[in-house]
This record gives structure tokens, C-alpha cells and sequence, in this order.
């Protein structure tokens, strides 16, 4: 896995909490596999949080993975959200 930054991981665990967030979206990202997310969750929650965390991915109606959702849901995006590219707001 690639050194990552305090910030990388802060926003990688909020990414990976996050339900609507799929795993394939933290990897494009910070290109580091499912396998690697775990491992840092793992490492940065507590026990407890960790096996909550675990669950809630792995149960059936988690959307974790891309191939689990729904396609005829798309996600709520505002009208008036700024452009977001690779998890940095555009500047004016």
C-alpha cells in the first residue's frame, strides 16, 4: 500500500463508513484495493467499530460494492454542488 497522508486516511475511513460509497470509488481515488481499506480500518477503528463496520458492509442490503446496488437509483447530487473531480472541490 502506498504511504498515505493523515488527511488520505481521515477521508478513506469517512469514505468507507459512508454506506452509499462503494469500495470502487475509494479505489479510483487513493488506489488501494478492498483488501487494503479493511486493513486500515482494521488498524484505525476501534475493535468494536471495526465489527460494526463489518457487518454493516457485508449484510445484504449494503451497497458497498457496485455490483450490489440498485441501478435504477441514482445518488442525490444538489443543484447547486460544485464540480467535484478525484475529492477536490474545483476552485472558481
Amino acid at each position: 500500500m502506498k504511504e498515505l497522508s493523515e488527511i488520505d486516511v481521515d477521508r478513506i475511513i469517512e469514505m468507507a463508513w459512508e454506506d452509499r460509497t462503494p469500495f470502487e470509488a475509494i479505489e479510483l481515488q487513493f488506489e488501494i484495493s478492498e483488501k487494503q481499506i479493511i486493513k486500515l480500518m482494521r488498524t484505525n477503528l476501534k475493535k468494536s467499530s471495526f465489527k460494526l463496520w463489518r457487518k454493516r458492509v457485508h449484510s445484504k442490503i449494503s451497497q458497498k460494492h457496485l455490483h450490489k446496488r440498485n441501478p435504477d437509483i441514482s445518488r442525490f447530487k444538489c443543484s447547486r454542488q460544485r464540480l467535484i473531480s478525484n475529492n477536490r472541490i474545483s476552485k472558481r
